[in-house]
């Protein structure tokens, strides 16, 4: 399928491995020119090099930690009008509630609900004012079902949740979407730490960890970066103008909800 967004250009963040880079990939293939961010800056030129070179787009990455005022304006300074934007960040650790204080849960706002709102904020009116564009942020499954060792992201990321559902019927008549993916598991570093935890915690191997996790998702499996990303691709396509507001779950079945 022509996803219809050849020549665009889109800033994707978080996007030297995992699920950012699944989205990176998605696009390029799409024909999109990319402005990436990652804090590091080896992998991310590696990840921007092969890119360019196997879909032959404009590659720029920008090397910065994405929640900071500093790194956002490194990357909107790169790309101050992109027609397309990727939220995403690294979420927080695990624990229980007794864990956290408040210090915690600033640093979680910051990087899981403040970064994508300022960045929105940033885009949105040069979108408008183009009448088109289109913002995916990738959240979790857990803001339709928590997870009770996931206390500061369940927050954060449902904080993001509420902001978009009302920011995305305001700029909706300009052309403009914003919709959030909710990743279950996939097969990256956040699903390897998750299951590194429960082996030490547990006293089994890793691979067991792994298994035993998987067996409680009705695919029996992790997702793939690149499915993920193709789901990415097509809610920044010209197909999905009247897809507004949206929490898709990319979750294996995991969140057993009617709605």
């Amino acid at each position: 399928m022509d996803l219809g967004i050849s020549g665009k250009t889109a800033i994707v963040c978080a996007a030297s491995k995992g699920l950012g880079r699944g989205c990176a990939e998605a696009l390029a293939e799409a024909g999109v020119n990319l402005i990436i961010n990652a804090r590091s800056e080896g992998p991310l030129g590696q990840t921007a090099a092969e890119i360019a070179k196997k879909y032959g787009v404009s590659v720029t990455p920008i090397a910065c930690d994405i929640t900071t005022p500093e790194g956002q304006a490194m990357v909107l300074k790169a790309c101050p009008n992109p027609d397309i934007l990727v939220n995403n960040a690294g979420g927080p650790p695990p624990g229980i509630w007794s864990d956290w204080d408040r210090d915690d849960f600033i640093k979680a706002l910051d990087a899981n609900m403040l970064t994508p709102i300022m960045l929105m904020k940033a885009v949105l009116p040069g979108m408008m004012d183009r009448g088109w564009g289109r913002v995916v942020d990738i959240t979790s499954q857990s803001v339709k079902s928590p997870i009770p060792a996931l206390g500061l992201s369940n927050s954060a990321r449902a904080g993001l949740t509420g902001y978009v559902g009302g920011t995305s019927r305001q700029v909706a008549p300009s052309g403009v979407t914003i919709n959030n993916l909710l990743p279950g598991l996939h097969a990256t570093d956040r699903a390897k730490s998750l299951d590194e935890g429960v082996s030490k915690a547990q006293g089994i191997s890793l691979e067991q960890a792994s298994a035993n996790r998987m067996a409680t998702i009705p695919a029996r499996r992790y997702g793939t970066a690149s499915e993920f990303g193709a789901m990415c691709a097509f809610l920044c396509s010209e197909h999905a103008g009247y897809i507004v507001g949206q929490n898709i779950l990319l979750d294996g079945g995991g969140v057993n909800a009617t709605f």
